[in-house]
């Protein structure tokens, strides 16, 4: 393999047929010898795929040939030639599960009635006005703000994506329903529905940071209001923007400074954790 890479994008539009999706999405990937994880809803397509960069760039134009997913937002990332042990695709109810369905409407152009989108750029302006007032709320999973998050961030005890509804209605989140709330997340699909689901729970002031993290790290690094490593989801676990990141997880096992994530079952059964490399050895 020459150059490995890894494009990460999602796209929110109506798919009559998501079945028919896949199978093409299966067969493209197939014949261009990629692998990763697609997901396919009658909400739109998640994917994380990656291969030598001329199939790379093959199953990209293949892919925005098909016109709902035309003006897809692709990221790109450097792979090491083996970050997925295999090719995943699947039709499920949503693109990302936060298991209700049918509370998300979707037009040609998106998730109705989200989160309003800041460019990195934006959500500086956003904190230069408004200073220590605006939220940034972390739509990841605990382990993956374990190792990264925006300054001063509210994270979760959220395992997994379908946490987030009842954490939201618990109460626990009520004093910031009158506050600008950021949403962010790696590259901004879970935001799309997460922003959505915090309007119709009674927050007045929701933001969403387009593109997500990714965006965010491509423009301003290790230099902004991010702190620490960002997780990802293939073999890689975590990666950095700069040379100079912050370490800021913390060994399960004997608490020293790291960023590595792995799987670890510990005494509380988690597949990952956030444990240094000698205690992983």
């Amino acid at each position: 393999m020459s150059t490995p890479k890894i494009v990460l994008f999602y796209v929110f539009v109506p798919l009559p047929d998501p079945e028919a999706i896949r199978l093409w999405q299966l067969a493209v990937c197939e014949s261009l010898g990629l692998r990763g994880r697609i997901i396919v809803s009658r909400h739109g397509i998640n994917s994380t795929v990656g291969g030598d960069i001329s199939a790379v760039k093959r199953y990209v134009r293949t892919t925005r040939a098909y016109p709902g997913f035309a003006d897809a937002d692709i990221k790109w990332s450097e792979g090491t030639g083996e970050d997925f042990p295999r090719l995943s695709v699947r039709v499920r109810p949503e693109i990302v599960t936060f298991g209700v369905p049918d509370e998300i409407d979707v037009d040609e152009n998106g998730v109705i009635g989200t989160g309003t989108r800041l460019t990195p750029e934006q959500v500086h302006e956003l904190v230069d006005q408004r200073g220590d007032d605006v939220v940034f709320f972390d739509g990841r999973n605990e382990i993956e703000a374990e190792v990264g998050h925006f300054a001063g961030a509210v994270t979760t005890k959220a395992q997994t994506t379908r946490d987030f509804v009842p954490l939201i209605e618990s109460g626990a989140f009520d004093h910031l329903k009158n506050r600008p709330v950021v949403t962010y997340c790696t590259g901004g699909v879970r935001c799309e529905v997460l922003s959505t689901l915090m309007k119709h729970r009674g927050f007045t002031e929701v933001y969403q940071l387009d593109g997500g993290i990714v965006r965010y790290g491509e423009q301003y690094g290790d230099d902004g209001l991010w702190k620490g490593s960002l997780y990802v989801f293939d073999n890689r676990m975590s990666t950095e923007f700069s040379d100079h990141a912050e370490v800021l997880g913390r060994c399960v096992e004997c608490g020293a400074p790291t960023s590595n994530v792995a799987n670890h079952p510990d005494r509380d059964g988690r597949e990952l954790a956030v444990i240094c490399a000698a205690c992983l050895d």
